[in-house]
């Protein structure tokens, strides 16, 4: 049993292989460490996200080191039966890896019987074992940015099912048209833990015999309200996303937390108009946005600074700033100027965004497609009327940082681990040596960097899936780093060098298209043992 730090307050447990991962996550099931938040298991790797005010990393580890790890999950007599259409794109790259026919192919997937080990990467992505060793082959080079949902893919010892459209590595044999994360359905994820499963090949079966929805869109649970006020929308480049601090609680099932990139931004709005720090707000990218409002209401706008004015009914323009609170009467019309420096603003409106949550949060999760809908051109929204838990306005925000603008240089700092020693000693280096440029192709999911030297590994073995967290520095073949934010999937398969540390996070989060970062470590890679401290941040 090896501990390795992840950031400040979550650690990874690598263990033997994926008998001992799930005894081990059984132990802490039933009988809880104080103070852990959320584990995520993986092939052979538990992460586990500690408080630091109640438990320390040596703390945490000793706390594991005692546990038996002989115990075995007893299977599940639910099978699951899969259709796949076998014409995936990598379909022959399989064959050829394998050194089989594609017919070959085909014939040992569907003869395989699977077991679901664990959920992850996103929600309904259930990690299949139990195939034919000799489809074992390894991820793409550099992931894609979006396979399509339903792709039924392969990677390492693991089959799985894509359930929405997503990033990905895994090599695609085929699609189906199950749908395999359904909110309507009880439970959402078409497979769980120790479910078992078949795919078999439509060509040769003209109808599934499973019961499982198969709809295209998920609809959101209407919202019965008596506000008197709302808004709408009037102009969106980049749809608004209802935000709120993150959907905790559900990583059994793939769901990852989401919630609002610059949280101290997010909550500062909510302190000016006097609601609770968790109230849904609006999460604008990149500016542009404009709306109307019906009735009176108390706004503020924080994080990336945009020119803000206001249309009057009586067709007066007022212009105002951000960090203070704003007073809106019926027919006010708001604009919002683009942003020069930063990523995304926060609009936050008294008594909250009038929302159904879903999983127990309003965020919006656009990895997963959980929460609401985004909010674009001609949407409207209600503002909630409830005057209960409501403060005073508050008039002494201020912002945390100055949001970087695009071709700054942005420093972050970072926590070695837990996969550094996969890299040589050059590429470690090499990490906090040169500057990075964050490339279009970044989004809530990750921020996708261009160095001009990439970083170096040992070899190119093959990580099993393991969990991986906000601020996690996932480094592909290709050599050129993902900093995962916070609609990043729970697991991924490519080893992370390092993490961001928790107060640089929302840092991160206002990080624009062409700007620059640079990394510097605060730690050095080291196992945790349970008689070692953990590293503090620097004060």
């Amino acid at each position: 049993m090896r501990f390795l730090p992840v950031s400040l307050t979550v650690l990874i447990v690598e263990l033997k292989d994926l008998d001992e991962t799930l005894a081990l996550f059984a132990s802490l099931e039933a009988e809880p460490v104080d103070g852990v938040v959320d584990i995520v298991p993986a092939a052979r790797t538990l992460m586990i996200r500690f408080r630091p005010e109640t438990l320390t990393a040596e703390k945490l580890a000793a706390a594991i080191s005692t546990r038996d790890l002989s115990a075995k999950i007893a299977p599940s007599d639910m099978l699951v039966e899969i259709p796949v259409s076998y014409d995936g794109e990598d379909l022959k790259d399989v064959a050829d890896l394998t050194g089989l026919s594609i017919a070959e192919v085909i014939e040992r997937h569907t003869a395989s019987e699977f077991t679901v080990a664990f959920c992850g990467f996103a929600p309904g992505f259930g990690y299949l074992v139990g195939g034919d060793p000799a489809l074992q082959v390894p991820r793409r080079q550099s992931p894609r940015t979006k396979i399509p949902a339903g792709s039924v893919a392969l990677a390492g010892a693991f089959s799985g099912v894509y359930p929405q459209a997503s990033p990905g590595g895994w090599q695609i044999i085929g699609t189906t048209p199950l749908k395999m994360w359904d909110l309507t359905r009880e439970p959402p994820a078409l497979f769980q833990p120790g479910y078992r499963v078949r795919f078999f090949d439509l060509a040769k079966r003209a109808q599934t015999t499973i019961a499982a929805g198969t709809s295209d869109t998920v609809a959101t649970a209407a919202v019965e309200h008596s506000a008197a006020t709302t808004i709408k929308v009037t102009a969106a480049p980049v749809p608004a996303l209802v935000q709120d601090l993150g959907r905790f609680g559900q990583t059994g099932q793939g769901v990852s937390s989401a919630g609002a990139l610059d949280q101290g931004a997010f909550r500062a709005a909510n302190r000016i108009v006097g609601n609770p720090v968790e109230a849904a707000c609006l999460e604008v990218t990149l500016g542009g946005f404009a709306f109307e409002v019906s009735g009176p209401t108390v706004m503020a706008l924080t994080g990336a600074p945009c020119p803000l004015k206001i249309l009057d009914v009586k067709g007066h323009v007022i212009e105002s700033a951000g960090y203070q609170p704003i007073s809106l009467e019926a027919g006010d019309r708001v604009t919002l100027g683009f942003a020069a420096q930063g990523a995304r603003s926060y609009l936050a409106f008294r008594g909250g965004i009038d929302v159904a949550p879903v999983l127990g949060s309003a965020s919006t999760d656009t990895l997963a497609v959980v929460g609401p809908e985004p909010v674009g051109l001609g949407a409207a929204l209600a503002v909630g009327t409830s005057e209960r838990r409501l403060s005073p306005v508050s008039l002494t925000e201020s912002p945390a940082f100055d949001c970087p603008a695009p071709g700054e240089i942005v420093t972050l700092d970072v926590v070695m681990g837990p996969r550094s020693d996969w890299f040589t000693e050059h590429g470690i280096e090499t990490l906090s040596s040169q500057v990075f440029e964050v490339t279009p192709q970044s989004n809530r999911v990750g921020i996708r960097l261009s160095g001009p030297e990439p970083l170096e590994r040992k070899d190119k073995a093959e990580l099993p899936s393991e969990g991986t967290a906000t601020g996690a520095i996932q480094v592909p073949h290709s050599g050129q780093p993902v900093l995962f934010l916070a609609d990043h999937p729970l697991t991924g398969g490519y080893p992370v060098i390092a993490t961001v540390a928790e107060y640089h996070l929302d840092l991160a989060g206002q990080i624009p298209v062409n700007a620059k970062i640079q990394f510097r470590p605060i730690t050095r890679f080291a196992e945790i043992m349970p008689d070692r401290a953990c590293p503090a941040a620097p004060r």
